[in-house]
């Protein structure tokens, strides 16, 4: 690989076996919100080679505090797109995709997550995310997932572990048990806080109300009107320091699972070198980037 100015700084840190992996890697991001949207922009900054963006809302007013694509001038575009449109200024060479569609158990086979060298899961949705975890690790994925980063305010709580060991986050809480009710039995790191902090006041200006200040959108493909905000069950308070700390840990494990790997393929070919001939890996060709990298609760 050739030098890129872009991403010199980088490869100070990586190495530039690393760097080329995430160049020839391909990300999805699943929910392009105040987590999702960090997580594609550290990715496309990492040097990260595709990366696609799914999420099948509009940017509301709302937002603005938390999502790096939203602002005053934007509130009612496809969050996608706007988000899109700003990687590509990033780093052209990225191949970036938009997909503005809802991934949840009647459309996750759709995506063909096993396509990606890395799954990103920002998802908010129990039931859209239960699908897609089950969907990643079938394909047998390198899978990274977000659990609640909204009703937080301590960054120093922030942490990685996998799924099991998470404990106080309401939404790692149901996710592990809709996951033991599927029968699942697989493990997959997860960015979590136990921190969870009740609201501390009420709002007349809140989505879905009389004095909702967003423009409606209606997709072209939606004959009536469609209240995307009021469709939220519960609306929790959010801080973009928090928000935006979850996205980055999960573009920090992709980084750093480039790094393991590339280490990894480093010492087998020592290895191989060493006893006068080449690895089993060698001779085999790259393995698929398949799996974490990072050791999980079985395997420590």
């Amino acid at each position: 690989m050739t030098t890129n100015p872009l991403f010199q700084r980088l490869q100070l840190v990586t190495g530039t076996p690393a760097l080329d992996h995430l160049g020839a890697s391909s990300a999805a991001v699943f929910g392009i919100g105040g987590v999702g949207s960090w997580t594609a922009e550290a990715l496309v900054r990492s040097g990260l080679g595709a990366i696609t963006l799914v999420d099948n809302d509009v940017i509301c007013i709302t937002n603005v505090n938390r999502q790096l694509q939203a602002t005053t001038k934007n509130v009612g575009k496809p969050k996608v797109e706007e988000l899109a449109a700003r990687l590509r200024l990033l780093n052209p060479r990225c191949e970036v995709t938009p997909v503005m569609r809802a991934c949840e158990p009647a459309t996750v086979d759709t995506f063909n997550v096993g396509q990606y060298t890395y799954v990103l899961d920002c998802i908010d949705s129990i039931t859209c995310k239960v699908a897609l975890i089950r969907a990643a690790h079938a394909a047998g994925c390198t899978l990274f997932s977000a659990m609640g980063a909204a009703a937080k305010l301590d960054p120093t709580q922030v942490r990685v572990t996998s799924i099991w060991e998470s404990t106080g986050c309401p939404l790692a809480k149901w996710i592990r048990r809709r996951l033991r009710e599927s029968g699942f039995q697989g493990d997959f790191p997860v960015v979590w806080s136990p921190e969870f902090i009740e609201p501390v006041e009420t709002t007349s200006v809140a989505c879905g109300t009389h004095t909702c200040y967003c423009p409606k959108f209606v997709p072209a493909d939606e004959a009536e009107h469609r209240d995307w905000c009021s469709e939220k069950k519960v609306i929790n308070g959010t801080a973009v320091h928090m928000t935006a700390i979850f996205g980055m840990m999960l573009a920090g494990l992709v980084v750093q699972d480039a790094v393991a790997r590339t280490a990894s393929a480093q010492r087998a070919a020592a290895t191989g070198a060493a006893n006068g001939g080449s690895s089993a890996q060698e001779r085999a060709g790259p393995a698929p980037a398949t799996g974490s990298a990072f050791p999980l609760a079985d395997e420590r």
